[in-house]
């Protein structure tokens, strides 16, 4: 990191202003309200990470949901990154090629600026792809 830059906000971090953001635009865009996250990455120990595998849990799936049909697509999958850094894993890439092929739309972000701006393009308010 250069002297006068600011420290690169983490995965989580982003993710958690999204869901920050979400929530106040809820008032405006109720669907917002069926959005989630879906916990499938981070630290755990190895019995608990066995137990989850058993339960469904799977490598790869993108990071957020929003199960709203637009513009022809059943719902949105959104794989949050931080603004610079790591990209996407080959099971990442597989599952978003899979998901749009189902008739998702199914994209990466970087940030959660980008990632409000593709939900609202989305839900109808921006320029949809």
């Amino acid at each position: 990191m250069r002297k006068n830059e600011l420290p690169v906000a983490s995965e989580s971090v982003e993710q958690i202003c999204l869901f920050r953001w979400a929530a106040y635009e809820e008032g405006k865009y109720p669907e917002l309200a069926l959005m989630h996250h879906i916990p499938n990455g981070g630290k755990r120990n190895i019995t608990t990470a066995k137990r989850l595998k058993l339960e469904g849990v799977k490598s790869g799936v993108p990071d957020i949901s929003l199960p709203v049909a637009r513009n022809g697509f059943h719902g949105l999958y959104i794989e949050l990154k931080k603004k610079k850094g790591n990209g996407t894993t080959k099971n990442q890439d597989c599952w978003l090629k899979s998901l749009n092929a189902q008739g998702y739309y199914a994209i990466v972000c970087k940030g959660w600026e980008e990632a409000s701006k593709e939900i609202l393009d989305y839900l109808g308010e921006g320029e949809m792809i």
